[in-house]
């Protein structure tokens, strides 16, 4: 097996939605804002290669938007999907298998493409994955997370025929509490469902090289979310995410898990240790580097 970085580009959020109710002068010392209180933010994804599987988790916000729509994510920098994978010899074309996470924007917005009028998956080898709770979820939005939910990104997906839905009922009766289930992928990932940031977000959990590497997406979508109080605004059941995290870290800290991150604009990994404050960071890393 081999896990490489896939940068995608940075966009920018608002700083009081990414942190909730941390204070600025706080949260401001670590991802400072513009003028107009936004933060750059990263857009990473992973690849996967795994024997004849080549998955990609996730897929950034794609370029098919137009102005108005980039205009208020401010999407900067150089890097690009096709970019970061010609840098390790690939296409898109040999992408297997499209993991989502959740079917935010800045998550599957590169899964479909523009081709004159049309709406066609970017990936036209691949299998797409989500999981039925949270594809209805996403298909029949409610009000406050609607805009996060675009109907260009998601429906096609359905129309190719390429999606596909991994079974992720049985949820835990203990409110907060992670669930884990197997992927059908391969024997080297399974799953962690978590529900306060949008209904059955996927978290992979991938076994390499004798350690275990989880891609945290939105439930930590950062190491400055760490601390248990920093929850972003944007999640749907903000209590839950609390309880979430901290089971998770729980389970991080003593199973040694590596930590993977989507949005963090410059650390892309890190290890974890007990301090007086409650769990911190350890070491941080690229992924290169392990």
């Amino acid at each position: 097996m081999k896990l490489y970085s896939i940068n995608t580009g940075h966009f920018k959020l608002d700083g009081g939605a990414m942190f909730g109710v941390v204070p600025k002068s706080m949260w401001n010392k670590l991802n400072p804002a513009d003028e107009n209180n936004m933060c750059s933010w990263a857009l990473r994804c992973l690849l996967i290669e795994d024997g004849d599987k080549l998955i990609l988790v996730d897929n950034g916000m794609g370029n098919k938007q137009d102005a108005k729509f980039f205009g208020h994510y401010y999407l900067h920098g150089d890097d690009t999907l096709d970019k970061s994978l010609a840098q390790h010899g690939f296409g898109k074309d040999d992408i297997t298998d499209v993991f989502l996470t959740h079917l935010h924007f800045d998550h599957c917005g590169g899964s479909i493409k523009r081709e004159g009028d049309l709406l066609v998956p970017a990936f036209k080898n691949a299998t797409y994955w989500s999981n039925d709770n949270h594809w209805n979820w996403a298909t029949h939005p409610n009000d406050r997370e609607k805009a996060s939910f675009l109907k260009e990104n998601i429906l096609p997906i359905r129309e190719s025929g390429q999606l596909n839905f991994i079974n992720v009922h049985g949820h835990s009766t203990t409110p907060g509490t992670l669930t884990h289930h197997p992927s059908l992928i391969t024997d080297n990932i399974t799953l962690l469902t978590a529900n306060g940031h949008t209904d059955a977000m996927m978290l992979p959990v991938i076994n390499y090289n004798g350690k275990t590497i989880v891609y945290m997406a939105d439930l930590l979508p950062s190491v400055a979310h760490i601390p248990l109080p920093y929850v972003m605004g944007y999640d749907m059941f903000p209590l839950t995410t609390l309880h979430e995290k901290k089971h998770f870290l729980t389970e991080a800290l003593q199973n040694e898990y590596i930590l993977f991150f989507e949005h963090d604009p410059t650390n892309e990994c890190c290890s974890l240790q007990q301090t007086e404050k409650g769990i911190r960071q350890k070491d941080v890393f690229k992924l290169s580097e392990m």
